[in-house]
C-alpha cells in the first residue's frame, strides 16, 4: 500500500499560509467559535506545519523544546517511528481526507477507517489515538480568543501562552516535540523581532542588538532554512528586475554566478527558459480564445496540444492573473 502522506507533502506546504488566518480568527467550523451544536466540523479548516508561516509564540513558552533545538538536537526518528518530522502534516492530511463532520465524535469515527492509508499498519493504533487527541486540540484552539491587535506583542504573547497550555495538556513531551517544536522555535524568533521593532524606547543600536540576539537563539538548522528562503526571495526579485529590464542571457548569468555560483546560475537560466516557453504558450492560447471563444472545439484541441494535463489546471488561473496585473496600477 502506498503511503502518500507519510512524507511531508509539498502541496500541503504550499497552502499552509492559510493556517495563520485560521488560528488568529478561529475556525468557524469548530464548536465554540460562534457555532451552534449543528454547525459542521470542518476537518480541512486549517493546514499547518510549514516553517515560518505560524503566528508568534511567547519567549519562555515552549522553553524546554527550544533549549533542545538550540542545543542542536532534533527529533530522533529511530527512537520512535511514529514521532517523526512531518507528523503534523500527516495528521492534517488525514483530517482533510476525513472531510466535514457534524461533531468531533463523528470525525473521529471517520479517522478510524482512514488511518491505515496514512500510517503504516504497525503504527495505526497509536496513530489513531494521537489523531483523536489532535482533533481535541483543534477543537480547543477554536475555543481560544484570538488577539485583538495582531501587531501587539503582548496580545500575541498571551494568545500563544494559552495555546501552549492546550498543547501541554493534550500531548506528552515527545509528542509535543514532534508536532510543535519546530514551529515553537520560529514563533519565539518572530515574536522577539516584533517586540524589538515595536519597542519605541530602544535606540537603533539596541534594536539591532535585540534582532541579532533573536537570530542567535535560532538553531543552526533554522538559520540555514531562513538563509535559503531569503536567497530564494532575492533570486525571484532579481529575476523580476531582469525581466523588467529585458536583460540578456549574458547579463543574467554574470550576475547570478557572481552571487549564487555557477550551478545556481545555470539552474535559474533553465527556469527562465521554462517560464518563457510557458508564457509563449499562454500567448498562443489566449489569442486563439479571443478569436474562437471558450466553447470552440478547436480551442479545446489546442489547449490539449499546448499544455500537459497538469498545466491545463493552471491555464485559467494564469490568464486571470495576467488580466488582474494588466488592470492593476504599478503591476
Amino acid at each position: 500500500m502506498t503511503r502518500r502522506t507519510w512524507a511531508r507533502p509539498a502541496w500541503l506546504l504550499a497552502i499552509a499560509s492559510a493556517a495563520v488566518a485560521w488560528w488568529l480568527v478561529g475556525p468557524a467550523g469548530w464548536p465554540g467559535v460562534a457555532a451552534g451544536p449543528v454547525q459542521a466540523v470542518s476537518a480541512g479548516a486549517a493546514l499547518t506545519g510549514a516553517p515560518g508561516l505560524h503566528p508568534m509564540s511567547a519567549p519562555g513558552a515552549d522553553a524546554d523544546a527550544g533549549a533542545r533545538r538550540r542545543s542542536g538536537s532534533s527529533i530522533d526518528s529511530t527512537a520512535d517511528p511514529l514521532l517523526v518530522d512531518g507528523l503534523r502534516n500527516t495528521l492534517e492530511a488525514l483530517l482533510l481526507e476525513a472531510g466535514d463532520a457534524s461533531d468531533p465524535a463523528t470525525l473521529k469515527q471517520r479517522l478510524a477507517s482512514l488511518v491505515g492509508k496514512h500510517f503504516p499498519a504497525a503504527l495505526a493504533t497509536r496513530a489513531l489515538a494521537l489523531a483523536e487527541r489532535y482533533v481535541d486540540y483543534r477543537v480547543a484552539l477554536g475555543q481560544l480568543r484570538a488577539p485583538q491587535d495582531l501587531t501587539d506583542p503582548r496580545a500575541l504573547r498571551d494568545a500563544m501562552d494559552a495555546r501552549h497550555k492546550v498543547r501541554l495538556k493534550l500531548f506528552d513531551g515527545a509528542e509535543y516535540d514532534a508536532l510543535f517544536a519546530r514551529e515553537a522555535e520560529l514563533d519565539r524568533y518572530t515574536l522577539a523581532r516584533l517586540e524589538a521593532a515595536r519597542n519605541t524606547q530602544l535606540t537603533p543600536e539596541q534594536r539591532t542588538q535585540a534582532l541579532q540576539q533573536a537570530e542567535r537563539e535560532l538553531s543552526s538548522e533554522r538559520r540555514a532554512e531562513r538563509s535559503a528562503a531569503t536567497e530564494h526571495l532575492a533570486a525571484a526579485a532579481q529575476t523580476a528586475a531582469f525581466n523588467t529590464q529585458n536583460a540578456d542571457d549574458y547579463t543574467r548569468h554574470a550576475a547570478r554566478s557572481a552571487q549564487y555560483g555557477e550551478a545556481a546560475a545555470h539552474a535559474l537560466a533553465r527556469l527562465d527558459r521554462e517560464e518563457q516557453h510557458w508564457q509563449q504558450r499562454l500567448d498562443q492560447y489566449s489569442q486563439a480564445r479571443a478569436q474562437q471563444g471558450d466553447g470552440a472545439a478547436a480551442l479545446q484541441q489546442l489547449r490539449q496540444q499546448l499544455f500537459s494535463a497538469d498545466e491545463q489546471q493552471r491555464v485559467d488561473a494564469a490568464l486571470a492573473l495576467r488580466k488582474l496585473q494588466a488592470t492593476t496600477p504599478g503591476s
